[in-house]
Formats: C-alpha cells, sequence, structure tokens
C-alpha cells in the first residue's frame, strides 16, 4: 500500500511493480483488518461503508451476513442505522471486529491483509471469526498475520519467522511433518485437540 517504500528489490502485483502503479488504484486493491478495530462516530452501516458511495445498502447488509454479524445487528433497535459512539465504546471487541470484517469485506479488495485480526476476540467470536475467513477469502489473495495457528492451517503457503528471519515455509501438514518451530508451536497451543483443517488456498504468515 505504499506507506513505506522498499528500499532493495520490488514488490509486485501481477507482475507490474507498485511503484509504478496510481497510488489510488493501488490503495482500492486492499483490504485491511487490524488486531485494533476503529469506529467512527456514525451509524453501523456507515461505518461498514466507510463513505463508499457505491456500497448500497444490500451491500452492507450481505457483508455482514456472510460475517456473522447480521443477527447481531438485527436484535438492535437501530439495526444498521445503530449509532455507534466514539471508538465503538458501547460494543464489545468480538462486535467491532466482526464490523471491521463487514467493512473490509464489503469492498471486495482483490488483496486482504488480516494483522492479528483474531488475537484480541474471545473464544466464541473467534469460531465465528474463523467461519467468516472462509468466505472472506474466497476468490482473493489473502495475507494473514497470526499467532493463533488456528488462524492459517487452510493457508496454501505458511511462512514462520523467527527473530526477524524466515525458518520455515509450507503448508500446515508440510510444517507439522517436519517438526519444527510451527510443530512445537502448535503442540503449545492445541496438544489437547485435534482442529480440521479446511481446503482451499490462501497465503499466510506466522511469527513465534
Amino acid at each position: 500500500m505504499r506507506f513505506y517504500d522498499v528500499q532493495k528489490g520490488a514488490i509486485k502485483i501481477d507482475g507490474v511493480d507498485i511503484k509504478e502503479m496510481d497510488l489510488a488504484e493501488l490503495r482500492r486493491r486492499f483490504g485491511v483488518v487490524l488486531q485494533d478495530p476503529f469506529l467512527f462516530t456514525g451509524t453501523i452501516a456507515g461505518n461498514i461503508r466507510l463513505g463508499t458511495a457505491w456500497i448500497e445498502d444490500s451491500g452492507v447488509s450481505q457483508a455482514a451476513e456472510d460475517v456473522n454479524l447480521a443477527d447481531f445487528v438485527r436484535s438492535l433497535p437501530g439495526g444498521f442505522e445503530e449509532e455507534v459512539r466514539e471508538r465503538g465504546s458501547t460494543l464489545s471487541t468480538g462486535q467491532k471486529q466482526l464490523i471491521s470484517f463487514a467493512r473490509a469485506l464489503a469492498h471486495d479488495p482483490r488483496i486482504l491483509i488480516l494483522d492479528e485480526a483474531t488475537s484480541s476476540v474471545d473464544t466464541e467470536t473467534e469460531f465465528r471469526v474463523r467461519d467468516a475467513l472462509n468466505r472472506m477469502v474466497e476468490g482473493r489473495t489473502s495475507i494473514i498475520i497470526a499467532h493463533r495457528l488456528s488462524t492459517v492451517q487452510r493457508a496454501d503457503k505458511i511462512i514462520v519467522m523467527h527473530k526477524g528471519q524466515v525458518r520455515e515455509m509450507g503448508t500446515h501438514q508440510q510444517l507439522l511433518a517436519q517438526r519444527g518451530i510451527y510443530y512445537k508451536l502448535y503442540q503449545l497451543q492445541y496438544k489437547d485437540q485435534e482442529l480440521p483443517t479446511p481446503s482451499g488456498p490462501v497465503t499466510a504468515g506466522a511469527d513465534d
């Protein structure tokens, strides 16, 4: 997204150096969900639409449906027009994060970046978010930075970073077979259970 330019090498999208692309066009291709969601004073619909005129009401409601947010919104007196206070102070962390997921999905990005997007949510919300992720990553390139390995298990390539260096690369099953850093992290997080590994490609990164 060119908040910082690389000093060596190049970042390319479809073979084109991003420095040669129009900045506004480049950024329109991306959707980003961060660890700490930021909501603005306004309505839930306004926070999902974020001023993008071409996103209609149907697009807002469909995005909310796809990320398992719609039932909660419908339970509110104002529905999608329910007022959101500054920074979403009346909402739980999980509810705010699901709104930020819906925001990203409503803009239909070609490239989706999730930066520790599930690390601050409770266990119940994490399961709802993981289910939503299956819909969000479909048909687009996704880059997922996560410590919770359940978030990255379906990736077609997992990159394990340790002390600023790439230490391992592979699929979930390949990294388990290597019995290295990823395997040890997996054992620590899920020693008492075996989580399913859904099919489907996505690119992800795991930090130890």
